[in-house]
């Protein structure tokens, strides 16, 4: 026999789950140790919000879905955030709170709210395991989160159902995934549109690609690749689809979405072109100038995980259901022929990297600043380095200058934008993937915003490396201020001696403001047993014009 506790633990370690974060309430304590039984470790964290993005970051690097634990009341409120993360950013994560038993809360009000009505409009669903069926409610959650578009699904176990004993259950073998009901990858049916479809690839002069997060979350980027290289269609992606396709190859015209710099140049391409074709494109990561991009009219095909009802653009013709198996349908019988003869995307990609190199040529000659410190360590890391990057303004020129060489090799919140992800992000893929380095780009703010995960990292012995921008202000709000005329207000502050704090907590921390002292501070650091902070002093607004 085992108690409900356990029986959530073996279902989520058998979906393939080996860590869960969070916060013990004593609400929880059941529901931990049934977790720990089950093979499922579980990692302390200093906030539930943190813990979310480290249980992101595990996902993006193992493909389980993430765990987030946290106990009743405030542990849960703590949480909203990086839930709501994860329902904008498309991420399975299983958030697992303790709550109160019926017959309780009906007198007993301290820290008791409706935890689901809380987090209604933030999740896929909401479930309250009930005595009898905890195999059936474990099992739907992981269905609901992998299903689709994937997100959060909240799991609340009343404390006296947690230790209550179950009914024997069998249990698959091991590695045997038990995630039931899921569909089969679906293919465009036969049809006048699909035919429709391929007249147009077969007439395409100036095709365009765009692909976006979905085909990560279906797992076709090899699809999405050999596509692009079969026809030789130039590919557009998002941030959070960078790497799709490798970005020193010549088809990749590299990420957008934030960076009018970049729009500028892409935009006009898209105008050109005489198909489009949207691979798993969500255009929540996109800023208002994605909105309508192509003329009415436009032919552009739409291979998407769920109905588009954003109405950020329309398609000709959408196809609902697996991306890869769309392409591979939609090319049936057809050969590739010559493409873009007049050679514009090439022009595109060149002049897109002359804009977002470390001198670039948009009027700041820049000899030290961001731009010199993103080029310096993506130039230190092995191909296979992954980055992550909070929200602010490093984050816009980051997205657009780093390159990545496979998927998820570039991680961040683009959906939601929220800051302090990125030193939990790193945290929670490199405790996945101890073999890939790991670099977490932050703004000072953002860093002041998750100082006490510098003693989870030193606990854990990550040998993760923080750059911390350091120049005192949130600058992407400056800049706006500026560029609206409005005064200067709420977006200084005072200095943090982030070194120091660094040390206090067990890492490694240095002051960086050349080019030596960063190549010196990147020396050994992804293979001490500890953390590495350097933070890189850049100066007053070094980002005008730059994105």
């Amino acid at each position: 026999m085992a108690n409900a506790a356990e029986i959530i633990g073996k279902r989520l370690y058998h979906a393939g789950c080996r860590r869960a974060f969070g916060i013990p309430g004593g609400e929880v304590l059941v529901l931990m140790d049934g977790l720990r039984k089950s093979g499922i470790e579980f990692l302390l964290t200093k906030h539930e919000n943190n813990a979310g993005f480290m249980a992101e970051g595990g996902f993006h690097a193992d493909g389980a879905p993430g765990i987030l634990v946290a106990t009743l009341g405030p542990g849960v409120a703590n949480a909203v955030n990086v839930v709501a993360n994860a329902f904008q950013d498309r991420v399975p994560l299983i958030f697992l709170t303790g709550c109160v038993d019926a017959d309780e809360a009906l007198t007993y009000t301290h820290q008791v709210f409706d935890h689901s009505e809380l987090l209604k409009s933030v999740t896929k669903a909401s479930i309250k395991v009930v005595d009898g069926a905890v195999d059936v409610a474990i099992d739907k959650a992981l269905a609901i989160a992998l299903d689709g578009q994937p997100g959060p699904v909240h799991v609340d176990v009343p404390i006296s159902v947690a230790a209550k004993e179950q009914a024997a259950l069998d249990f698959p073998a091991e590695g045997e995934m038990i995630v039931r009901n899921m569909p089969s990858p679906s293919a465009p049916a036969e049809g006048i549109d699909l035919e429709t479809a391929r007249n147009w690839l077969r007439e395409a002069k100036q095709p365009l690609m765009i692909a976006g997060v979905d085909v990560l979350n279906q797992h076709a980027e090899k699809a999405v690749a050999e596509f692009a290289r079969d026809f030789r269609i130039p590919l557009i992606t998002t941030y959070k689809a960078k790497g799709v396709l490798p970005e020193d190859d010549p088809l990749a015209l590299g990420g957008a979405g934030l960076s009018p710099l970049a729009d500028k140049q892409l935009l006009p391409l898209l105008r050109e072109s005489d198909l489009i074709i949207l691979a798993g494109y969500d255009p929540i990561e996109m800023r208002v100038g994605w909105r309508n991009p192509w003329d009415e009219g436009a032919r552009v095909l739409e291979f998407c995980a769920v109905p588009n009802t954003h109405y950020m653009h329309r398609a000709s013709l959408s196809f609902i259901g697996d991306v890869a198996e769309g392409l591979k349908t939609l090319r049936k019988n057809i050969s590739p022929q010559p493409v873009w003869k007049n050679e514009e995307p090439q022009k595109v990609r060149h002049e897109l990297k002359k804009i977002f190199s470390a001198s670039g040529t948009s009027g700041s000659n820049e000899d030290w600043g961001p731009a010199a410190v993103i080029d310096i360590v993506r130039k230190a890391l092995p191909r296979n380095g992954v980055a992550t990057a909070d929200s602010g303004a490093h984050r816009i020129l980051l997205s657009q200058m780093w390159e990545c060489y496979e998927a998820r090799g570039l991680l961040q919140s683009t959906a939601l934008c929220t800051m302090g992800c990125a030193v939990p992000l790193a945290m929670g893929f490199r405790l996945a993937k101890p073999e890939r380095p790991t670099v977490a780009f932050v703004g000072d703010a953002g860093m002041e915003m998750v100082l006490g995960e510098l003693a989870t990292l030193r606990d854990l012995k990550l040998p993760v490396v923080i750059i911390v921008f350091v120049d005192e202000s949130l600058a992407l709000i400056e800049l706006k201020q500026r560029n609206s005329g409005l005064p200067n207000l709420g977006v200084e502050f005072g200095a943090t001696d982030f070194p120091a704090v660094a040390e206090a907590l067990g890492g490694i921390g240095r002051w960086v403001s050349n080019h030596e002292e960063l190549r010196e501070g990147l020396e050994g650091a992804f293979e001490r047993q500890t953390f590495t902070l350097l933070a890189c002093k850049i100066g007053e607004k070094v980002y005008d014009k730059r994105f």
